[in-house]
């Protein structure tokens, strides 16, 4: 099993107050989890006007399709031209091979 995790950073600009930004990211998250059925939330910058932090994560079976899925999901969300995307931190580790450092087979016993 392949998980993909990353951070957005992103400013809104258009935004004076918290309800707006909360309005924006509403829209954001919601097309995003649509499009992509990915889990995706805000994570942080939660009482900043302007910023805002969105992790999202996603689970596969091949490391290419998740990097692939990963990188038209940011693209989508620089897409919808609500907010500028600042930054950009993504990772993807095989599950398996994290069983197998720990010394488990990631099986359980009945």
């Amino acid at each position: 099993m392949v998980v993909g995790t990353g951070i957005i950073d992103i400013f809104v600009k258009g935004s004076r107050s918290l309800k707006e930004k909360r309005a924006i990211l509403r829209r954001i998250l919601g097309r995003t989890k649509s499009e992509f059925n990915v889990s995706i939330a805000e994570v942080g910058e939660y009482n900043d006007w302007k910023r805002c932090r969105i992790g999202f994560s996603m689970v596969g079976n091949e490391r290419r399709f998740i990097n692939s899925k990963m990188d038209k999901l940011v693209n989508f969300v620089e897409g919808l031209n609500l907010a500028d995307i600042v930054n950009v931190d993504t990772e993807i580790y095989n599950v398996s091979d994290v069983w197998n450092s720990r010394g488990e087979d990631g099986l359980d016993e009945f």
